[in-house]
C-alpha cells in the first residue's frame, strides 16, 4: 500500500462536538444523510451542512437532512463554492467545531487541505469517500490541475506532456501526482485504461 495514499475512516458522529460542519458533493450526500439519521439526540441541531450540486437532482435527500432536524443546509451550485463559504466559517470557527467531508477524492483532498490551512490535523478531518473514483492530478511538469481524471494515461491540458497518473498523493496539493510517460520516446503513446471510474 502506498503511505501517502489517503485513508478514508467513513463518516461518524462526534456526540461530544459543539458544532459539526459537514462539507459534501456528488453521492456524498447519502453518507451525510447516513451519519445526520443515526447520531445521537441534539447532532443535527449542531450540523451545518455545505452541498455543492443540484438541489432538484438531491432534493430526497435534502429534505430528509432538512426533516432530521439539521440546523442548517446550503446547497451551493459547485464545488468551489462550498470550499469558499467553508474557509469562511472555519475562519470564524470556535473550538468544539468538527468538520466532516464526503464525496469524491479531489473534493474531499481540497476541504482536508482547507482545514490544514485553519490548523487543523488532517486526521481530525472525519471522510468518507462516495460515487466516482476519478482523481485530481497535478502535472509535475507545468503544475496544471486536472480534475476528474478516469484513465492511467492522459495529455496535460497544459503543456501537452503524455501523463502517467502515479498513486503519489500530496495531501498540500490535494492532487495525485502525474509524471511524462514518454520522456524518453515522445513517439510512444502507451494505451490508457479506465482505471478511476
Amino acid at each position: 500500500m502506498i503511505k501517502s495514499r489517503p485513508q478514508y475512516r467513513g463518516l461518524q458522529a462526534v456526540p461530544s462536538a459543539r458544532h459539526n460542519l459537514v462539507a459534501a458533493n456528488a453521492e456524498g450526500l447519502q453518507p451525510v444523510l447516513r451519519m445526520v439519521s443515526s447520531a445521537p439526540a441534539g447532532f443535527p441541531g449542531r450540523t451545518h451542512v455545505l452541498y455543492a450540486g443540484s438541489g432538484t437532482s438531491a432534493g430526497a435527500e435534502l429534505d430528509r437532512l432538512r426533516s432530521l432536524g439539521a440546523a442548517q443546509v446550503d446547497v451551493l451550485p459547485t464545488p468551489d463554492d462550498v470550499i469558499r463559504v467553508a474557509d469562511g466559517l472555519l475562519s470564524t470557527a470556535s473550538m468544539g467545531t468538527r468538520l466532516y467531508a464526503a464525496g469524491t477524492e479531489g473534493f474531499i483532498g481540497r476541504i482536508v487541505t482547507l482545514a490544514i490551512g485553519h490548523g487543523i490535523d488532517h486526521k481530525s478531518v472525519l471522510t468518507e469517500h462516495s460515487g466516482s473514483r476519478a482523481r485530481r492530478v497535478q502535472c509535475v511538469h507545468c503544475k496544471r490541475m486536472t480534475e476528474d481524471v478516469t484513465v492511467s494515461i492522459f495529455e496535460c491540458d497544459g503543456c501537452g506532456a503524455l501523463l502517467f497518473v502515479r498513486d503519489h498523493y500530496s495531501r498540500r496539493l490535494a492532487a495525485f501526482q502525474g509524471v511524462c510517460v514518454n520522456a524518453e520516446d515522445p513517439s510512444a503513446r502507451p494505451v490508457p485504461e479506465d482505471v478511476y471510474l
